[in-house]
């Protein structure tokens, strides 16, 4: 078994190294994937951070979410307390560059989203295991987060992203299920 710190700098080194014709196209076939599940049509309201670096594409998933009509809310974190809120924007104008290059939503233009009001959570990650544990950027913002959430939490990953298993603490908090651009992967210990 690998710590953390293992996994997430080997798991780190291959998200860099893939080409990036390759992550585009397997970002658009993760997204057309999650687009057929029951948890995405049935969501109102989905909650996803604005991907960077080699992280999966959401903004296929922005743009679909806002033709189908649905509320795209986008976190805004506060790196003195450690938490997050979410926050509806819908436009990426009303998105700013942050703290290593992040985006998130500027707080005077956008409306905030309530925990019970996201029926979807894309969490992410670097790394997941079959159980739906992850390990993340080590900020803790999502763990936090997933404490007072109760609705459907799923992540999008590419099965490189998937590894036997995460050394999960008890304060760890699985996702549902992860989408890959080989499967749909419902976890579950």
């Amino acid at each position: 078994m690998h710590n953390k710190e293992e996994l997430r700098n080997r798991v780190k080194n291959l998200l860099k190294k893939m080409d990036k014709g390759l992550h585009a196209a397997l970002s658009v076939k993760i997204a057309e994937a999650f687009f057929q599940t029951n948890v995405w049509k049935n969501a109102k309201t989905v909650g996803l951070t604005i991907s960077k670096g080699g992280e999966v594409d959401t903004n296929p998933l922005i743009a679909q979410g806002w033709l189908e009509g649905k509320r795209i809310a986008a976190p805004k974190c506060d790196p003195e307390t450690k938490t997050m809120e979410f926050r509806e924007f819908i436009s990426y104008d009303q998105l700013e560059n942050v703290y290593l290059d992040l985006k998130e939503p500027i707080v005077e233009e956008t409306m905030a989203v309530s925990p019970e009001e996201i029926d979807l959570l894309i969490v992410p990650g670097i790394c997941f295991d079959r159980y739906g544990y992850r390990i993340g950027y080590g900020g803790g913002y999502y763990d936090r987060y997933l404490k007072k959430y109760s609705n459907t939490a799923a992540a999008l990953a590419f099965s490189l992203q998937i590894v036997e298993k995460v050394p999960a603490e008890q304060h760890d908090l699985p996702v549902g299920f992860i989408v890959t651009e080989n499967e749909i992967m419902e976890c579950g210990t």
